[in-house]
């Protein structure tokens, strides 16, 4: 990566702008870095928003005109003199204005689907950037709640902080410096329900450092457990936890 400050690459980041080294470096910082984060989130609906300012979605019955009007659309026989034209033939001028404006049309509805195409693609963009900004509105909803309490422990070669807010009934799992689990492998947190383990969500197995708001409510657990499981998680712990942390009273 270049000498450039990464605080400043957050808007080509979410444009998809970076060449591969850049991007895989900034990646590593912004494993590190809320404030990039919350900005790309920011960025991506900014654009989202841009996208759909400069398109709209095509009418349904276009094409049917286009098909319709090229039908109406009669050609002169070849070689034909200007007095034995075929009967009810349209004059050549005429004829010609109206190829060109079934093509102008045929144009139109071509053009008409990319921009639908493109509006589709702006509405995913918008959505992921909407959930995005949800989640993160969530996260730092439990780190900032005024009940928030938290215990850490040391995990995976790092460190651990579970952060529980009960008037919220949720919780986040802030993990830092973490160990990359196997290939193929993934963290994954559970709520200990008096002995039975409840899955809480998967980590990102890509970032050492990661804030994840824990799925489901706390709802009375008494503990956290992580474990190392297949990608796509399971639904019961298969390895034993590589951590253990009581709920924060």
């Amino acid at each position: 990566m270049t000498t450039t400050d990464p605080h400043t690459l957050t808007g080509a980041y979410a444009l998809h702008a970076l060449p591969d080294d850049e991007r895989a470096a900034f990646e590593r910082h912004l494993a590190e870095c809320g404030s990039c984060e919350q900005e790309i989130a920011e960025f991506a609906a900014t654009a989202a928003r841009l996208a759909l300012a400069s398109s709209a979605p095509v009418r349904p019955a276009m094409r049917e005109q286009v098909l319709h009007r090229v039908t109406t659309v009669r050609q002169v026989p070849p070689g034909a003199p200007p007095r034995e034209r075929v009967r009810g033939a349209v004059p050549r001028g005429r004829g010609l204005a109206r190829w060109a404006l079934a093509a102008c049309l045929a144009a139109a509805a071509a053009l008409g689907g990319t921009t639908a195409w493109q509006y589709e693609r702006a509405q995913d963009a918008r959505d992921r950037a909407a959930r995005a900004e949800r989640h993160v509105e969530e996260v730092a909803g439990v780190l900032a709640a005024p009940d928030a309490r938290s215990r850490s422990a040391r995990v995976a070669g790092g460190s651990g902080t579970l952060v529980v807010s009960a008037g919220r009934d949720r919780a986040v799992f802030v993990a830092s410096r973490m160990a990359e689990p196997p290939r193929g492998k993934v963290y994954e947190l559970w709520f200990d329900d008096g002995g039975t383990m409840r899955p809480a969500g998967l980590m990102d197995p890509g970032r050492p450092s990661q804030a994840v708001l824990m799925d489901g409510a706390v709802d009375g657990a008494s503990g956290v457990g992580i474990t190392v499981e297949p990608a796509g998680g399971s639904r019961q712990p298969t390895t034993t936890p590589v951590a253990l942390l009581s709920v924060p009273s």
